[in-house]
């Protein structure tokens, strides 16, 4: 199960720069046919979008099953970290939803995306630490 939470933690972080990758193409595309005078209205939409709209389901799916399989493994704070991800995977829905009202919430969900990667980034590499390694690199506690 360590296998799979790291494997999901990096999907999840690739995820995230694909999600950059596809919202750039929708960007210099919108440009490119607004200057081929095409109309850009509320019916508009391109490949950028529409990867990036899919993306971010996947990713949102991605999360959930995260968190599932960190109850599942002992990767050090693997649930803690998992529930940060479900917890910033929300909250970039909720941007992203918010945005289209204030456009300069749209900083925010970029930003967030960010966090989203770097959190996932710090779970992966938890879980590449061997279970005997990781668990001596735990603080003692007392009782």
């Amino acid at each position: 199960m360590r296998a799979t939470y790291r494997v999901l933690a990096s999907l999840i972080a690739a995820g995230v720069m694909l999600q950059v990758a596809a919202i750039a193409l929708a960007g210099f595309t919108t440009s490119k046919d607004a200057g081929d005078g095409a109309t850009i209205d509320a019916d508009y939409n391109n490949i950028g979008q529409q990867w990036h709209s899919i993306g971010g389901s996947v990713i949102g799916l991605l999360a959930i099953i995260f968190l599932i399989v960190s109850f599942l493994t002992n990767v050090p704070r693997g649930r803690t970290l998992a529930g940060i991800v479900v917890g910033l995977v929300v909250l970039q829905f909720v941007l992203a939803v918010v945005s289209f009202g204030l456009p300069a919430l749209g900083v925010l969900h970029g930003i967030n995306g960010l966090a989203i990667a770097a959190v996932a980034g710090i779970a992966s590499r938890k879980a590449a630490q061997p279970a005997a390694a990781a668990a001596a690199a735990q603080p003692a506690t007392s009782g």
